[in-house]
């Protein structure tokens, strides 16, 4: 194996260190703790232990789970479509990752949005047949997935 190479393995058999590490970048992320030094107090660990490990320790995210789909979506300049929209996207249980709207040219913007969704292969088909209901949207097609 080279230097730079990633193993997955359970951390019920990892040294503790490493779950705590996680957890003082979770909370550092979440701005539940505004300091490393306050994250690592409340966590347990020294902040030298936190600094040793940062780098390299990372929670495994199931890419098997896990599908980004980005849409792209031209919608009528009113009041609120955008919005519909995005409670359409929350309605579906997806998660918002980007969104990204241009000004609006002729009465009519552009959006692309990328989300994260749960779930077998048709949810993204159902979603957007769902958006594209939503009042106000002119057209929705996929722009990419994974």
């Amino acid at each position: 194996m080279s230097d730079s190479s990633l193993i997955v393995i359970s951390a019920d058999v990892l040294p503790e260190i490493f779950p705590k590490v996680l957890e003082v970048k979770r909370l550092l992320a979440c701005g539940e703790e505004k300091s490393s030094a306050s994250a690592c107090k409340r966590i347990g660990i020294s902040r030298s232990a936190f600094y040793k490990y940062r780098e390299c320790v990372f929670a495994y995210e199931e890419k098997l789970t896990r599908k980004i789909i980005s849409y792209y979506a031209l919608l009528k300049d009113e009041p609120g479509v955008l919005s519909s929209i995005l409670a359409e996207f929350h309605r579906q249980s997806a998660n918002i990752i980007t969104v990204n709207q241009n000004m609006p040219i002729d009465g009519a913007a552009a959006v692309n949005i990328t989300v994260q969704l749960f779930g077998d292969a048709s949810d993204a088909y159902s979603l957007k047949n769902a958006l594209a209901a939503v009042n106000g949207v002119i057209d929705v097609k996929f722009i990419s997935g994974e």
